[in-house]
């Protein structure tokens, strides 16, 4: 895997909302915050530029809406916020797509001349799988990290559950067989951002 020296990485919706089980009900993959850290580090330390996107809800009742303790960022990616020496935006947005959010994301990467991005964050299956749709149609070469996203379990029409490991899946299918993005491992893309 080879990742460009201004290779842009993604970091979407990590926010404090997201913990509150009750409104969301049970998520898979409990070891992908650790791993969004791990490519937070990987990211700053190499230069490298990264995006911090915040979903704004616009619903009244959301945990992400503004004013509300859960629109808050993770206290992990708080902290990290400002701190590599590589460019970084902050951008909010109130839709599924990173894209379309305030500042222009798409206007932002071409003028750094970035051609490839990283996605990472939550919901795999909403917010994450959205931006990396979007990237790979405006012509981005896109690496999805599979073990920095999660998702919740989740009901359909005519009643149909899916687990969120099932969602995951589904997400890691539509766009690797989509050519929407390369799906990847976080360890693959820390180790090749480390070359």
């Amino acid at each position: 895997m080879k990742i460009a020296e201004n290779a842009a990485l993604v970091v979407v919706d990590v926010q404090e909302g997201f913990e509150e089980e009750g409104y969301w009900g049970p998520r898979n993959n409990p070891e992908a915050d650790r791993n969004i850290a791990g490519l937070i580090d990987a990211w700053q330390e190499s230069g490298r530029p990264v995006v911090f996107v915040r979903h704004d809800s616009t619903r009244p009742d959301s945990p992400l809406r503004p004013g509300y303790s859960g629109n808050a960022f993770k206290g992990y990616v708080e902290e990290r916020r400002g701190k590599g020496s590589g460019p970084e935006l902050f951008l909010t947005k109130t839709v599924n797509s990173a894209f379309y959010g305030t500042p222009d994301l798409g206007a932002w990467l071409n003028e750094a001349g970035v051609r490839q991005i990283v996605v990472a964050g939550i919901q795999t299956n909403m917010c994450a799988e959205t931006t990396a749709r979007m990237g790979g149609n405006l012509g981005y070469e896109v690496f999805f990290a599979f073990d920095a996203t999660y998702t919740f379990d989740a009901i359909g029409p005519w009643g149909w559950e899916l687990s969120a490991d099932q969602l995951a899946r589904a997400t890691a299918v539509t766009l690797h067989s989509g050519g929407f993005a390369k799906v990847v491992a976080s360890e693959e893309l820390v180790a090749a951002a480390g070359k």
